[in-house]
C-alpha cells in the first residue's frame, strides 16, 4: 500500500460484519421477483389469446347456425362457412378444428318446441409460451404438452316453421 492512502472500508471491516452488508440486495430482490412478474405477463399475453379464440370460435358457431337455419341449407355450406369465418379471425390451426351441425334439434320457442339447427365448434387450443415454459419447470412429466379443447356451441331455430 503507497503511503498516505487509507485502506479500504470493506478490508478494515471483520469478516463477520461483511455478511451483513447489504451491498446486493437489490440485485437478488430483482433475481427472485423478476421470473415471477415475467410469468404473470406471460400468462396475462396468453389468456388474453385464448379469450380472444373463444371469441372468434363462438362468433363462427353463430355464423353457422345463422347460415343452418336458412331453407336449402347443406351441412356441407355450413362447415365450409364456419371454417371460412375462423380463417378470417386469423385463427392458425382453424383446419384441425371440427365442426358438428344439427339441423333437425327440438328447441323451446315461448310455450311450445320447434325445430331448429345446433352448431358445435371445437378448436385445438396450445399456449404459446406457456407449455414451454411449464416443461422447463417440470422436466421429465406431460405437464405443458397437453392441447385444449375450446368448444362453442349456436343453436337457433329453423325457417318456415
Amino acid at each position: 500500500m503507497k503511503r498516505g492512502t487509507k485502506p479500504s472500508t470493506i478490508a478494515r471491516q471483520p469478516w463477520y460484519s461483511r455478511l451483513r452488508s447489504e451491498s446486493g440486495q437489490s440485485l437478488l430482490e430483482t433475481a427472485i421477483i423478476l421470473p415471477i412478474v415475467l410469468i404473470i405477463s406471460v400468462s396475462i399475453f396468453e389468456f388474453g389469446r385464448m379469450y380472444q379464440h373463444i371469441q372468434i370460435l363462438t362468433n363462427a358457431a353463430r355464423e353457422g347456425a345463422r347460415l343452418s337455419v336458412l331453407p336449402a341449407t347443406s351441412s356441407n355450406d355450413v362447415k365450409t362457412r364456419v371454417k371460412e369465418y375462423m380463417q378470417d379471425g386469423a385463427l392458425g390451426n382453424y383446419a384441425a378444428a371440427t365442426v358438428n351441425v344439427d339441423q333437425n334439434v327440438s328447441i323451446t320457442v315461448g310455450g311450445g318446441t320447434a325445430t331448429g339447427s345446433l352448431v358445435t365448434v371445437n378448436y385445438p387450443f396450445s399456449f404459446m409460451v406457456l407449455n414451454p415454459v411449464a416443461r422447463l419447470v417440470a422436466t421429465g412429466s406431460d405437464l405443458g404438452k397437453g392441447v385444449l379443447t375450446l368448444t362453442a356451441h349456436a343453436e337457433m331455430r329453423n325457417e318456415l316453421q
